[in-house]
């Protein structure tokens, strides 16, 4: 059966290099307390859900788990089997997920809740753990509270068409009615991305409606945010670049 891709992620195949290179990774302090929370283990089975280029899922490999890795994009797929060979990558969506039912002690889900069709990716992943057992929800939100950062943001807002979001908070609908699981529990953690200029344009560059904006917008996109990180105060003339982030980590099992 054909895996079905949301319209606007097929451009995160075109823009696998750039996330590679332009995505945080996750602090410490939340991968803990999500391995914490759900019970992770070197006798775990764990799948990663719409797991990219892997930035999580190596978090995951860390622990010793056996990591099953799903993404429907192959682009994204070819990065992942590149960047972490001991995890098994497997094609499909969260709401075709190409396991048996009970077959994962947990689930995570790194950065990509918000693309999900919730009611029926909650149901599909209620079928594949096992009885009790957890769902983590993780995403670096960038702080714009920081002047440049909101800058940042501003440029790009204008082009994020229908592209689903993080921020629009459309995916707490899915948790917010009875779905087989417990209700979410929440942790925030302070987090700041060391880079450059260059890995925050890519950064910008792999969102997924940058990705798919014809080239000479893409272009002038990624031209005005290159002059205002060059010509802010808190940016100029700094050859590594302090991108604040706010990693928030949601948990809930399977009831």
């Amino acid at each position: 059966m054909p895996v079905t891709v949301e319209p606007h992620a097929y451009s995160y195949g075109r823009a696998a290099d750039a996330y590679e290179r332009g995505r945080p990774g996750y602090p410490a302090a939340a991968v803990a307390h999500l391995v914490r929370k759900l019970g992770i283990t070197p006798a775990s089975t764990v799948l990663d859900l719409a797991a990219g280029t892997g930035k999580f899922t190596r978090e995951l490999a860390a622990t010793g788990a056996r990591i099953l890795a799903v993404e429907p994009v192959a682009g994204m797929r070819a990065k992942l089997v590149e960047r972490v060979p001991d995890a098994t990558a497997l094609e499909g969506t969260a709401e075709a997920i190409p396991l048996p039912d009970g077959a994962v002690d947990a689930v995570t889900v790194a950065q990509a809740f918000h693309w999900f069709r919730g009611t029926e990716a909650l149901a599909e992943i209620r079928r594949v753990l096992r009885p009790a057992g957890g769902l983590a929800l993780i995403w670096n939100v960038r702080d714009e509270s920081v002047d440049w950062v909101k800058r940042l943001s501003d440029l790009m807002d204008p082009h994020s068409g229908g592209a689903p979001r993080y921020h629009t908070g459309l995916w707490r609908a899915a948790f917010a009615v009875p779905n087989g699981f417990t209700a979410l529990q929440v942790k925030r953690f302070p987090f700041t991305h060391e880079g450059t200029i260059e890995q925050v344009l890519d950064r910008v560059g792999s969102t997924s409606f940058v990705a798919g904006l014809p080239e000479s917008e893409r272009r002038s996109l990624l031209g005005e945010a290159s002059r205002m990180l060059r010509e802010h105060p808190h940016t100029t003339g700094r050859e590594r670049i302090s991108f604040p982030y706010t990693t928030e980590v949601y948990t809930c099992r399977r009831a």
